[in-house]
């Protein structure tokens, strides 16, 4: 790791996937909220949503099965207020992701947070991973235009950390992200958790885990 980061001076995560295990908490909201509204939700349709904001989301599942009673945004609220309360309960924190961040602290790096995920999750992983306190900055693409593969999300946290792009190394599971990361002009390291199917075609590392190095 030392080595991947040479010359640089921050490192960004990504939220979902990186800190917490939550695709499926995620999956499992959507399918239960929307259910409740009367859309039917497939699994195929269902793996289309995988990168899309919430809002996004909300509106993919309007336009195939418009429902009556709960406006776009009170859908969202629902669909984020059940994840937040999965989060808190499940057993979701990616193994070593509070001690790897404390390292890189330690280092003195600046750490930020970018994701697609709503502002208003930001605060309950970071008190479920229990590191609050270790993050400079947290971005959320709500305050953005477009969210990832777009690379607005990064070049603004970077901008907060006062940092240049380059200067930037980001760890991110998918492949949206790490084509937003690159286009950004980051370094991309992509973590797999082992998964062989994880694309790295926008990756300059990988890392499997966060095992101290």
């Amino acid at each position: 790791m030392e080595l991947i980061l040479k010359d640089k001076k921050a490192v960004i995560f990504d939220m979902d996937g990186v800190l917490v295990e939550s695709e499926g908490l995620w999956k499992r909201a959507e399918f239960e909220v929307f259910s409740s509204l009367g859309v039917s939700v497939t699994e195929e349709e269902s793996l289309l949503t995988r990168s899309m904001t919430t809002k996004e989301v909300t509106r993919f599942w309007f336009e195939r099965f418009s429902w009556h009673g709960k406006t776009l945004l009170e859908a969202e609220e629902m669909v984020i207020h059940r994840v937040m309360e999965l989060i808190r309960y499940e057993d979701c924190v990616i193994q070593g992701v509070k001690t790897f961040i404390k390292q890189l602290k330690a280092q003195h790096y600046k750490i930020g947070l970018a994701t697609n995920a709503p502002q208003k999750i930001i605060p309950t992983v970071l008190e479920r991973t229990k590191t609050t306190d270790f993050f400079d900055i947290v971005s959320s693409a709500d305050f953005e235009e477009k969210g990832k593969p777009h690379p607005a999300i990064y070049l603004k946290t970077a901008e907060k950390l006062k940092v240049r792009p380059e200067e930037c190394a980001v760890i991110e599971d998918s492949e949206t992200g790490m084509k937003a990361a690159k286009n950004a002009g980051m370094t991309v390291i992509a973590f797999t958790q082992g998964n062989k199917n994880v694309s790295l075609e926008w990756a300059d590392h990988k890392i499997d885990d966060f095992s101290i190095r």
